[in-house]
Parts: structure tokens; sequence; C-alpha cells
């Protein structure tokens, strides 16, 4: 059995995942990657500048809205992702058609279980469908509109669902609708209400992206594509890691990988796994450090992480597992950054790697900073290290 160790996986992971900066730009990082991870709406536009040094802002943000060669959209693990236009036909039946019928069980089985207000009379199904139809009508007539601007216009949306327990609140059938309604890929978050920093966008119609709907593709053999693409991006990796990446569950996986032409392999003292063919050798390039964001698609790219940890997890992790900013040299993380209320982008350095590692962490902050242009970017992951650097 081949064995790989932590330091050839790091390689290789830097190298794929471009972290030495020498991207062409937006549409090369988010093809990559498979996807940048955007439940932080900064992140996949932090995630390119770390991947493509002659990448701009202004650059990514026609990719996404002028271009349309980028888009928001759920797929795993119920995630927002910015994925190219070109994928989501795959992405769309491996994922996120399947999770869309789960969302949408979700919601009727709260409503059977906590009633809503004013009372829904007669099937709750065919009440949720109607909605829906209206809801859509309104937005291809609107060509664009904000969640608010379509409660205004289907009186449905406006129906609240009782908390049915402490633990909820009282909410209104527009959040989950519209996002079952953009996972089920009838609708597309569009152009941000604010600033590239902003969490608040417009919804439109998928027809107003794709006029002739999306190609025709089964659900096995798109999650066995899917399957490809990750043990291709971020393999040699194991089951449970594609598991967790996607979220599906263990027959789903079991049935993806049983049609790849995949090997066992020993990932220092774990049996993993990768695709028979590929190409481990690692092209000669110099030592280099990347600062990338909070739920980057790379340190979220795995379950088990701690081939690529050198520092105490609990400093960049918050209670719920997910990761905030962090330095990388050469493929590990040694630290964290943060961009204080001034604009000025700090680092803290947990592991010494050495004089070169210091002073090209040091540049590469600096020119993030320059190219931030005074823009404070605040990430929702907050976790120790980053949080003690303000």
């Amino acid at each position: 059995m081949l064995t790989i160790t932590p330091e050839q996986r790091r390689l290789v992971i830097a190298h794929r995942h471009l972290l030495q900066g020498d991207a062409t730009g937006p549409d090369q990082v988010a093809a990559t990657l498979i996807g940048l991870h955007a439940t932080d709406p900064a992140t996949p536009f932090l995630s390119v500048l770390a991947r493509s040094r002659t990448t701009t802002i202004p650059g990514i943000v026609d990719a996404m809205y002028a271009r349309r060669s980028m888009v928001r959209w759920m797929a795993m693990r119920r995630t927002l992702f910015v994925f190219p236009t070109s994928d989501i036909a795959g992405i769309q039946a491996a994922v996120s058609t399947p999770l869309a019928a789960t969302l949408r069980r979700q919601l009727l089985s709260r409503l059977r279980r906590n009633g809503a207000e004013p009372a829904i009379e007669g099937d709750l199904g065919a009440w949720l469908d109607d909605v829906e139809k209206q809801t859509l009508a309104a937005l291809v007539d609107a060509g664009s509109a904000t969640g608010a601007q379509l409660s205004a216009r289907v009186p449905g949306l406006t129906t609240v669902i009782p908390p049915g327990s402490p633990s909820e609140v009282r909410q209104k059938v527009t959040s989950p609708l519209l996002t079952i309604m953009s996972a089920d890929g009838l609708i597309v978050r569009g152009i941000p209400t604010g600033a590239w920093t902003s969490r608040n966008h417009l919804w439109q119609p998928a027809v107003a992206w794709w006029p002739h709907n999306f190609e025709a593709i089964s659900e096995t053999d798109a999650q066995r594509a899917l399957a490809r693409r990750y043990l291709e991006r971020y393999g040699p990796t194991t089951a449970d890691d594609l598991q967790w990446w996607t979220g599906w569950n263990k027959t789903t996986t079991t049935r993806a990988l049983s049609r790849l032409p995949t090997i066992d392999v020993d990932l220092h003292g774990r049996t993993g796994l990768m695709l028979g063919e590929p190409d481990l050798e690692i092209p000669d390039s110099p030592p280099h450090a990347a600062l990338l964001p909070s739920l980057d698609s790379t340190p979220m790219g795995w379950k088990e992480r701690e081939w690529f940890l050198s520092i105490d997890r609990r400093e960049i992790f918050d209670t719920a597992d997910n990761i905030g900013p962090t330095l990388w040299w050469n493929g590990e993380i040694i630290g964290s950054w943060a961009v204080a209320t001034t604009g000025e982008v700090r680092t803290s350095i947990r592991v010494d790697r050495g004089t070169d590692a210091t002073s090209t962490i040091h540049l590469a902050a600096a020119e993030l900073q320059r190219r931030l242009d005074g823009t404070v970017v605040t990430p929702s992951i907050r976790t120790p290290l980053e949080k003690s650097l303000l």
C-alpha cells in the first residue's frame, strides 16, 4: 500500500489549491476548488485574492454579476458556495435537488407541528406549492427583488410559524421558502444590495441566468462526477472526508466511490483513498505564504484536519468546528490574521518557521491591506486568535 506523509499531502494541496497565488483569475479559483465557501459574504472574494495576485475586487464582482461566470448557490451541507455557472447542472443534480426535498419536508413538518398564523386551511403541501408558484411569478414579473419586496406582493410569504419549543423563534415563511426555492434551482442570489461584504442581496429567477434550464443529469451520474472531482482536487483523502464534505449519507458516498477507479493508501496511519491515475509529483516552487479567510474552501475541505494544523486548533476554530482566518506557510497553518478598524491587516504567527516565513507573511499582509483599500472585513466566525489581534 502506498504511504502518503502529512508533508506530501500539504505540498500536494498547496499546489492544487493555488496557494502560491498564481491563479489567472476568479473563474480558475472557483473551478479549481470546485466551489468557494460563501456563507460569509466576504469569503469568496478573499479566497480569490489569496490565490490570484492579479485579481481585484471589481474583477470578482464583474465575474459574478456582469459576466455571470460564477454564481452563489446552496449546495453541500446546506452551505452557500460560489460555483462556476457552467457547473451548476451537476451540482444541482448531485446535492442541491436532494437538499431541496429535505428542506421542504422539514418546513412542512414544522407547519404541521407548530401550526401557522393565520391558520392554513386544507392540504399544507398544496398550500406551500401555491405560495411557491405565486412567489416565482412575482419574481419573474419584477425581474429582481428582495425577500421583503416579494413578501409585499405574495401574502402567503408573511404567514408566521410560531415557536414549537423554547429553542425556536417566530418566523415568517419567507426565508425558509426562498431557501427551498433556491436549492431547487428556481431562483438565484443576485447582486448585493450593499457593498461586496453585504449579506443582503436581490433574488432573481433562474430563467434569467439559464433561459433553457439546466442540462439533464441523473443524480447517480452527478454524484459520481462530484466524488471524482473531490478526489482530484482534495485527495488523497478518506471516504469519511468525502461524506462530510458533500453532506451525503454513507450509502450515497459508498455508491459514488464504487463507480470510481480508486486505490487504498496509507494516510499517516489511516486508510485513505485516491484515484488510481493522479500524479503526486509537485513541481518546484519557492516557499509561499497565504492569508486565507474564515471558512475558506481549503481548510473546510476535510472532516479530519490535523495533518495541516501546526497550532492549537482551539485558537482558530469556534465551538461549532468552523475555522476562522488562517496564515498558511507551505501548506500548513501556522497562525491567524485580522483586519483592524483602521484597515490594517494584522498577523499572529504561532509557529516559528524561520525568517523567510515571517518576512513573506508580513509582505502578503501588507499587499492584502493595499488591495482591500480601507475596507474592514469582520468574519462571522469569530475565533480566539483572530479576536486577540483587535
